[in-house]
């Protein structure tokens, strides 16, 4: 996420200043030719805006589902000592859920935060690509 962010502030505005400079240096830039060239790298700066992107949403939604291992996890400890122990002391079985709980916590708020942030990646590299777009004009 930190690198797609360092990319859209640092990097990005430099390739985007060179593509326009090679565009602006071109002599003829309506003809088909001129246009597929123009497609063409815009597809390469679009297909490098959104690298990244695919992943981050797959350790999004994974996530939540970690935090719900977790969960399993200690809630199959917590009736392991519970079956140990016998019935076993309420306080002490509501410790271990408390504790079992906390997992799936963190992996929503995890989650939640990385949709947030995820939005906001997806909305900067829209608008960088679009301003790309327009400055690379047919003229």
């Amino acid at each position: 996420m930190l690198e797609r962010l360092w990319f859209l502030a640092r990097v990005f505005p430099r390739e985007a200043r060179a593509l326009r400079s090679d565009w602006l240096g071109r002599t003829e830039r309506r003809s088909l030719a001129a246009r597929h060239i123009r497609t063409a790298w815009l597809s390469q700066a679009q297909m490098r805006l959104n690298r990244s992107v695919p992943m981050v949403r797959v350790l999004i939604a994974l996530c939540p589902l970690l935090g719900l291992l977790g969960t399993v996890t200690g809630m199959i400890q917590v009736f392991d000592v519970m079956g140990l122990s016998g019935n076993g002391n309420p306080r002490a079985m509501a410790s271990g859920v408390s504790r079992a709980t906390v997992p799936t916590m963190a992996g929503m708020v995890i989650a939640i935060s990385g949709l947030f942030c995820l939005a906001r990646l997806d909305q900067q590299s829209r608008r960088a690509f679009q301003r790309l777009t327009d400055k690379l004009r047919h003229d």
